[in-house]
């Protein structure tokens, strides 16, 4: 069974976005006393996903304009439910017995194979400072939100659009440059081994509208699979 749904906003919030606090989610409404969502760096399965687990009676939301199209989400049928169990308990059978073979023939290799992981893994691991510059083209972008993705860890850009992360990253850690009227931007920290200090050089191009407030949802009609 399919059912699909529409999102709306029957009364757009005033509020300025840039000027919450950062939530891992998104930001707090000191207006309002509540966290607002940030669905405008959303994929379309993920907003499925979260209005799937969560009800939109109480939540608010940040939305690009064109976010406001009907959303589907499947529900697995009970006979195709029990086939998919079947395999997953087939599979979980299967690789516990080649699991527990490979540990009888090759224990010197597997321990061999740690200590290695545990030098690489060092390595990546590796914190270093972060600075950058963001800008608009050719000029400089002041007040931009530098905020570490599913954290309330973050900074401005000062006066030249410049900053320096306050928290040491590692490889694969995220950064989110989030400014009113200009495309969310995620850049993720791909290499810290070699440095001390990377420097970053982020280029925001502008966005379209953006709406804020109470999320309704308006279920469309639900169709039986065949």
């Amino acid at each position: 069974m399919k059912t699909q749904f529409n999102l709306s906003i029957q009364k757009p919030c005033t509020q300025n976005f840039n000027h919450f606090a950062p939530t891992p989610k998104g930001g707090f409404c000191d207006s309002c006393k509540k966290e607002v969502v940030d669905f405008s760096t959303m994929k379309s399965e993920e907003i499925n996903t979260y209005f799937k687990n969560h009800s939109a009676q109480n939540t608010c939301g940040r939305f690009k304009t064109d976010q406001f199209t009907t959303y589907t989400y499947p529900t697995l049928t009970k006979k195709r439910t029990n086939f998919i169990n079947s395999l997953v308990l087939g599979c979980i059978a299967f690789f516990s017995f080649a699991k527990a073979q490979a540990q009888e023939n090759s224990t010197k290799e597997v321990v061999a194979d740690k200590d290695q992981a545990s030098v690489s893994d060092t390595l990546s691991l590796q914190e270093t400072t972060i600075k950058g510059v963001v800008t608009d083209g050719e000029i400089p972008l002041p007040g931009v939100n530098v905020v570490l993705q599913g954290s309330t860890i973050g900074i401005q850009t000062d006066f030249d659009g410049k900053f320096t992360f306050p928290k040491l990253l590692k490889k694969g850690d995220v950064l989110v440059f989030n400014y009113l009227g200009f495309k969310t931007k995620k850049v993720p920290v791909l290499d810290t081994s070699s440095a001390k200090e990377v420097t970053l050089a982020v280029d925001l191009k502008e966005e379209t509208i953006m709406l804020m407030g109470a999320v309704a949802v308006k279920k469309v009609y639900q169709s039986k699979s065949k």
